[in-house]
């Protein structure tokens, strides 16, 4: 027991430890504050989140509504503002931070997010398996960064819902099985109070997996199932109804804005082919955030080997094999089709910032991979060898049949070599003996941890100079001092 408590509390500070220190290593090689004179701002990070951030810090400071704001363009409705860019808790630690440190609040707020998004990964690994192995750190890595968190950590607010993702589905699957749902309440209700856009995906794929976990636990007794399904109707409006203090001003704000119409597509199309679309899971290959459909679905070089296998593993159920099949089909589906992606993001396109709800997908592979993993020993040398050529064959195939500008040659080559180095090690823990088993683990652990870190510092963390942004602020201050000493009334001005 003793043990079991010592491992898990490493198996967490890896997973966390792991992703924070790759972010702080890309940090010192692109030189962004305290390192250097640059700063993380990427996009809309510049021109909107830090200024919202900072009438936010304002705010807490100095007093002042928290439902309108006249500080932010020619006046705002500031609580429709606050419930989808600054609802996260975390930034109530705002008001511990001095104005001319907010950039780096925002910044490392990112850092700490991803480190926690591991250890809710991990968590979620420990309590659904019995088995207790290094492989959930290795896994939970790969989750904080993943493909979706190297094209969009920069949208801090959408990493509260990423983190809290794996315990909610953890609570969800509690409740089907008849145990407490205050899991499930507390961390959807967190969810949905923190961004309540991201949240509107989770809840759709919660009525999925809530169909998927019935079929999976049986549906014989239609009595069970119905409790199962008022539980799982009232302890999601409970959900709901503790976020109703930023979620009902947004749906009224809303109701007054263009997204309120849409119009459902007539006719359905396909964006790209699944070859296209499972190469995007290669490492090193670049994010798409313009107006491109591409999902950004690396999940690690690691999942072309445990993928199959998972597939072919005696030990999981045929049962459980066929419906995380569909899954995955349903969910190159909504990458690919237009009708399913207008759906998944509330019934309109997005503008940019495609397939905003792969980060569910990457989930259920990286699960996938793990239950291959920890059952591994059902798994035979031939099974072993017969995934390693599947994924090689994928990356020769791929290379030949892709075109997409986003992939590199050498992205192709790359996956082949670490595909080689997690078969190396899965390939001795079936031929080698107990004792030296206990280094497969360890050492898929640390090839996992290069390529995730080299991944993210090839396709994410872009910078812009800190001095630059800083003296820009600081010049608006000044004339903004000298016009309000010569008239202190209520009138406007632009930049």
């Amino acid at each position: 027991m003793e043990r079991d408590v010592k491992q898990g509390r490493n198996a967490y500070w890896i997973s966390f430890i792991i992703p924070v220190v790759a972010m702080l290593l890309i940090f010192i090689f692109r030189g962004i504050f305290p390192f250097g004179e640059e700063t993380f701002l990427r996009t809309d990070m510049y021109h909107q989140y830090a200024p919202f951030f900072s009438e936010f810090q304002y705010k807490l400071h100095h007093g002042g509504s928290l439902l309108y704001s006249w500080d932010v363009g020619l006046g705002i409705n500031f609580s429709a503002l606050y419930a989808y860019y600054l609802a996260s808790p975390l930034n109530w630690l705002l008001f511990l931070c001095p104005k001319g440190l907010i950039l780096e609040f925002m910044t490392y707020m990112i850092v700490v997010k991803i480190g926690l998004t591991g250890v809710s990964m991990c968590y979620y690994l420990r309590q659904r398996f019995p088995e207790r192995t290094l492989g959930c750190s290795f896994i939970a890595i790969l989750y904080a960064l993943s493909g979706y968190i190297s094209a969009y950590s920069w949208n801090l607010m959408w990493l509260d819902c990423i983190l809290l993702f794996p315990l909610i589905l953890l609570g969800l699957e509690r409740l089907v099985r008849g145990e407490s749902g205050m899991l499930y309440v507390i961390t959807l209700g967190l969810s949905i109070l923190s961004n309540y856009y991201i949240s509107i995906m989770t809840c759709i794929f919660l009525v999925i997996y809530f169909i998927c976990l019935n079929v999976l636990e049986g549906m014989e007794r239609l009595r069970v199932v119905g409790i199962r399904i008022l539980r799982f109707a009232l302890y999601s409006l409970i959900a709901g109804g503790l976020a109703a203090v930023t979620l009902l001003p947004e749906i009224f704000a809303l109701q007054m804005t263009a997204s309120s119409d849409f119009t459902f597509p007539q006719t359905a199309t396909q964006y790209f082919t699944i070859i296209d679309m499972f190469a995007r899971q290669m490492p090193f290959v670049e994010t798409e955030q313009g107006l491109d459909h591409w999902p950004n679905i690396y999940a690690g070089a690691l999942i072309f080997l445990l993928l199959p296998l998972y597939f072919m593993n005696r030990k999981i159920s045929i049962r459980e094999k066929v419906v995380q099949g569909l899954l995955m089909v349903f969910f190159y589906l909504s990458f690919s089709v237009n009708i399913l992606n207008f759906i998944w993001h509330g019934f309109h396109y997005p503008n940019s910032l495609p397939c905003r709800q792969s980060f569910i997908y990457i989930f259920l592979i990286l699960v996938m991979c793990y239950e291959a993993f920890i059952h591994r020993a059902a798994s035979t040398v031939r099974e072993v060898n017969a995934s390693f050529g599947m994924a090689i064959a994928f990356c020769l195939l791929a290379q030949k049949l892709v075109t997409d500008d986003a992939i590199h040659f050498s992205a192709f080559y790359l996956t082949a070599l670490f595909v080689l180095l997690y078969y190396y090690f899965m390939y001795t823990d079936r031929t080698r003996t107990a004792d030296a088993r206990r280094w497969t683990a360890f050492g898929i652990l640390l090839v996992v941890s290069v390529e995730a870190t080299l991944n993210m510092a090839v396709t994410s963390v872009t910078t812009t100079s800190r001095t630059a942004y800083v003296r820009d602020n600081e010049d608006v201050e000044k004339l903004v001092e000298a016009v309000r000493a010569e008239d202190p009334g209520f009138y406007r001005f632009e930049k």
